[in-house]
């Protein structure tokens, strides 16, 4: 396998979306234009149907490891999800059974290609935690945790805010960093790369290897993508975009994002040149229709996940239904035998809300309307008939509704 040196390439590796480089960016730069083939690889939970594009700010990275013919390992947490990470939560995480992760993660694999090549000559390699971690015995595990102290634990931010807040924290949340640290020494890499949230679960991962007599690994952390105002994009937020959605939702979903969030969503999210990123953030201070940018941006994106053809359809169809404000030609019809509902409950049936709680959000805040009309009583009842009604989701997200 060739591995190639260029520095500009590598440069741009080093620079573009990353925050920090443990324990120096010089020293990863040295052993990458040495021409030795690294190891390194990023960690994925289960704790969701589909990756985000959080998410796809990690695996657009490791592709780029790739490319210059490094082998990049694809690790889904299975066991890891089970225990769910603590990391910036004010309180547990609901865990999650072994029947629920292994669904959530069924399409991971061909979400992650649309940035991996899971097939060529240097392929990324899936793994699973489970296979290691289902066989460590009471004694590993007690000489595993010899390697680490109470006071190292209780560093973390969250865990400080608890203690003040004086709200429990669970053991197997300190065990949490620990197994996705033993996913380094089982992988033997070179590399560990993830968002900068993850930095005491890697670095633990770094410090673990260290006392196990194996290697000094490198610790890549990269910036999150979040708006003007620091609010990041993701799951714990409410405005994450899933791989898995229609492109015309995923199109519409970065329509909806704040004008702040476009230049670190190109930097981060999408494989625009930097030489056009540049340019991007010039026009922006120059004054140009942020709109404008923000199209291109969803264009991007979309290709990336859903390829080039559907990005071009996603983009007619937000001209139509949004600048427009016509009806698309094609919409999503939903047969249901039950007749009687209640507002919110049809909702989460129909997939428009993931969950009651952000049904009556939407409902409260005018985001949804029934037949061209807005909803305001997420309690109100609605009746089906085999004419249906048409639900629509602020201004690009429809659905009709018949009884079967």
């Amino acid at each position: 396998m060739e591995i190639i040196k260029d520095e500009k390439i590598i440069d741009e590796l080093l620079d573009r979306g990353v925050e920090k480089i443990y324990p120096s960016r010089d020293e990863l730069r040295k052993k990458l234009l040495s021409g030795e083939r690294l190891r390194l690889y990023g960690g994925f939970d289960p704790s969701a149907p589909s990756l985000h594009i959080g998410n796809a700010i990690l695996i657009n990275k490791l592709s780029q490891f790739q490319a210059l013919g490094h082998e990049v390992i694809f690790l889904i947490g299975d066991f890891t999800g089970m225990i769910g990470d603590p990391t910036d939560k004010a309180a547990t995480r609901k865990k999650l059974t072994r029947e629920e992760v292994l669904k959530n993660a069924e399409s991971y694999q061909a979400q992650a290609s649309a940035y991996l090549d899971f097939a060529g000559e240097n392929r990324a390699r899936i793994a699973h935690n489970s296979e290691w971690c289902y066989k460590i015995s009471f004694k590993d595990l007690i000489e595993l945790t010899s390697n680490f102290t109470v006071q190292q634990m209780l560093q973390r931010d969250m865990f400080q805010k608890r203690i003040a807040e004086e709200k429990p924290i669970h053991l197997h949340e300190f065990l949490y960093p620990l197994a996705q640290g033993y996913d380094s020494v089982v992988l033997d890499v070179d590399l560990e790369i993830g968002g900068n949230d993850q930095m005491f679960n890697m670095m633990t991962g770094r410090h673990l290897m260290q006392s196990m007599g194996k290697k000094d690994k490198f610790v890549m952390t990269l910036q999150l993508l979040a708006d003007e105002n620091g609010k990041k994009m993701g799951k714990s937020e409410g405005n994450a975009v899933f791989l898995d959605q229609e492109p015309h939702n995923v199109y519409g979903a970065i329509m909806s994002w704040t004008d702040g969030s476009i230049l670190p969503a190109f930097q981060l999210a999408t494989k625009v040149p930097v030489s056009e990123v540049k340019e991007i953030e010039t026009q922006l201070k120059s004054g140009v229709n942020p709109r404008d940018l923000k199209m291109r941006l969803a264009f991007e994106i979309t290709k990336l996940v859903h390829g080039e053809e559907k990005a071009r359809e996603a983009q007619d169809n937000f001209i139509r239904t949004v600048q427009n404000k016509e009806i698309p030609e094609e919409i999503t019809n939903y047969e249901l035998k039950i007749a009687k509902w209640k507002l919110v409950d049809l909702l989460v049936e129909v997939k428009l809300a993931p969950s009651k709680s952000e049904g009556r959000r939407l409902i409260q805040q005018n985001g949804i309307k029934i037949d061209g009309e807005n909803a305001s009583n997420p309690d109100m009842e609605i009746e089906l008939n085999d004419k249906g009604l048409l639900l629509q989701r602020g201004k690009r997200q429809f659905i009709r509704v018949v009884k079967s």
